[in-house]
Formats: structure tokens, sequence, C-alpha cells
């Protein structure tokens, strides 16, 4: 008859890979969380930058991000599982803004998902998210009265928020997607009105500037 002694010692042996798995498993993710941190730092760091029209200061910034998001990936390669996890995601997906809000607005070509090195979801969650971003710069265009400039920002949020209404998947596969897209849509919805508004008053102050150059300005009463 075994004695509880002896039970004790295979029941150890028993999980003594699991636990070397988990303990691997845990390693990685402490060496991971700090440099998703960082990348998340440094993303929204590079936006503030592209908002203050410091361009150089923002690829700076962002190819810090990259780093980080890259060596984060790289220190959990072999833990797939973790790869999904929430502080991984987020730091790709402002890595990914970062990466398309400075893009657009800089008047670069769009980052592609595979060039960035981010997983599918986040991509398109940074493409949403940097919509909220396109807004805060087209406002600040229009208060300088850059018309053109902000129809031609105003298109590009249109046409990022007409693809993500068309990627249709479970919400499990696309991190939530659904919900993203319709903080986008009332954010275009919201500018496109703040920009209609504007070209209208632009519009009645030029027809008011013509009228006022007419034949009677500065006439005066004959006597």
């Amino acid at each position: 008859m075994r004695e509880g002694s002896e039970f004790a010692t295979e029941l150890e042996a028993s999980v003594a890979s699991v636990r070397a798995e988990l303990e691997a498993t845990n390693e990685a993710r402490e060496l991971a969380l700090p440099l998703c941190r960082a990348a998340i730092r440094y993303a929204a760091n590079c936006i503030r930058a592209v908002h203050r029209g410091e361009i150089e200061q923002a690829d700076l910034l962002l190819e810090q991000s990259r780093a980080a998001v890259h060596q984060a990936t790289s220190a959990l390669g072999a833990f797939p599982q973790l790869l999904g996890s929430g502080f991984v995601q987020d730091a790709q997906k402002e890595y990914a803004e970062a990466s398309i809000t400075l893009a657009l607005i800089a008047g670069r070509p769009l980052p592609r998902q595979d060039a960035l090195g981010v997983r599918g979801a986040a991509y398109l969650h940074g493409l949403a998210e940097s919509i909220g971003e396109l807004r805060r710069h087209l406002l600040d265009a229009l208060r300088s009265g850059a018309i053109e400039r902000c129809e031609l920002l105003l298109g590009e949020m249109d046409a990022m928020y007409s693809l993500l209404v068309t990627i249709d998947y479970p919400d499990a596969m696309t991190a939530n997607l659904r919900r993203a897209t319709d903080v986008a849509r009332s954010i275009l919805e919201r500018t496109r009105g703040d920009l209609t508004l504007a070209a209208q008053q632009e519009r009645l102050a030029r027809r008011l500037e013509l009228l006022g150059s007419g034949p009677f300005e500065g006439a005066s009463g004959g006597g």
C-alpha cells in the first residue's frame, strides 16, 4: 500500500512541468508588461507632438513606441496565449493609432497592418481611434480658416469609417470593434456638422463682403 509521503512526492513530480511552464510564462509577462506601458506612453506623446506640429519629434517618439511593442512581442513569442492579452492589445492599438495619425496629418501614405507588425484587431481599433485625432486636427485647421484642408481630412475620416462598418465579425474576434466604430460614427457626424456650419458662415461672409464692395459703398450724400 502506498504511503502518504510517496503520494506527495508523486504529486509534486506530476505538476513539476506545469509549475515550470507557469513560472516561465509569468517571467515573460513581467518582462513584456513594462514594455507595453512604455509603448503606450511613447504613442500618446507622439500624438501630442503631432498636434503641436512637431513632426520630427513625433517620428522619434513613434520609433520608440515601435521598438517597445516589438520587444514585448518578441518576449512573448513562446507564449501565444499572452499575445492576445489585454495589455499587449492595448499597446499595439496605441502604436497603430499613433502611426496612422502621424501619417495622415503629415501627408504620408497610410501604414499597413503587416508593416506595423501588430495584430489585425489592434490595427482596426487604431484606425477607429485615429478618427478622433483627425477631428482634433481638423478643428484646429478650421479655426485657421483652412477649409480645403478640413474637407480633405473629413473625406479621409469618412473613408475610414466606411471601411470599418464592413468589418462584420463576432466581437470576440475583433475585440468589440463595433463599439469603437459607433464612437467613430458619432465623431464623424459631429465633425461634418461643424465643417458644414463653418463653410456656410464663410460663404455668407463672402457675400456680405461682395455687397459691401458694391457701387454704393462709401457714397456720400450730395448737397
